[in-house]
């Protein structure tokens, strides 16, 4: 059994929000035509979902989370941009598709939190037509940097890997996508790498908030404190770190991502 360890709280989704298909799928862009059927995995409130819609329509596009708790958010967005997407509560081992059944598969943030990568990249591979294309992009959190230096970032990184694997996942799977595929035996692929920086005033200002409300508040602060990992203070210590970091004029942050395209 997989354990999101993020959650649906509000600090989460408010992150999630920020993303388009242009800031975290644009290795996957110069692939995709009018026409195509898509179907995304892990979509949450939709905000990529939506943009690659725009990109292929009139292809059909699904998108699919293993939660009910952001689908309404995504539904309403979809509504009021006038793009249409279905938007369905699914299960990345056991897709309700039929083989060979959509041309692109997309998984953006999905990989690290599963149990088992492995599977699901062939499960997906499963539901793409032949010559398709399944794209994946996970962070890799060993590789986030930041300035300035903070021993409170220090512990809060330490801890959310140490979250991350006692719910049996992998917080460092951008470098391993090119492993995963291999062994889920898809071999024509090609990487890629790309980040995420926030260093403007008004960046800082919307990641640091978010993080320091996901220290205390969502799913991630929950299972730290139950898995005996974390106090309650040393959690507020951690949202500091972040509202310390987002008020430093010169605070800057990078996430390195891997990409992965594999063509069925």
């Amino acid at each position: 059994m997989d354990t999101y360890t993020h959650g649906h709280a509000e600090p989460v989704l408010q992150s999630h929000r920020w993303r388009t298909a242009e800031n975290s799928a644009g290795y996957l862009l110069p692939h995709l035509r009018p026409g195509l059927d898509l179907l995304d995995v892990g979509c949450g409130p939709g905000t990529i979902t939506v943009d690659l819609a725009r990109r292929v329509a009139p292809g059909r596009v699904l998108g699919l989370d293993v939660s009910a708790d952001p689908l309404d958010e995504a539904r309403d967005l979809a509504a009021r941009e006038g793009v249409a997407v279905t938007f369905a509560v699914g299960d990345v081992y056991a897709l309700d598709l039929p083989d060979d059944s959509v041309d692109v598969v997309h998984a953006h943030q999905v990989l690290q939190h599963l149990t088992d990568p492995v599977a699901a990249l062939r499960e997906m591979a499963r539901v793409c037509r032949p010559g398709g294309l399944l794209a994946v992009r996970d962070v890799d959190y060993a590789a986030t940097t930041w300035f300035p230096a903070d021993p409170g970032l220090d512990r809060w990184l330490d801890l959310y890997g140490r979250v991350a694997r006692a719910n049996d996942a992998e917080p460092d799977a951008g470098r391993r996508l090119v492993a995963w595929a291999h062994a889920a035996g898809l071999r024509d692929v090609t990487a890629s790498a790309s980040s995420w920086c926030y260093a403007s005033a008004a960046e800082r200002e919307w990641w640091g908030r978010s993080w320091a409300g996901r220290a205390t508040a969502s799913a991630f602060a929950e299972q730290a404190t139950a898995y005996g990992l974390a106090t309650r203070d040393e959690l507020g210590e951690l949202a500091a770190a972040w509202l310390r970091w987002a008020a430093a004029d010169d605070g800057w942050l990078a996430m390195l991502h891997g990409e992965l395209l594999v063509r069925v």
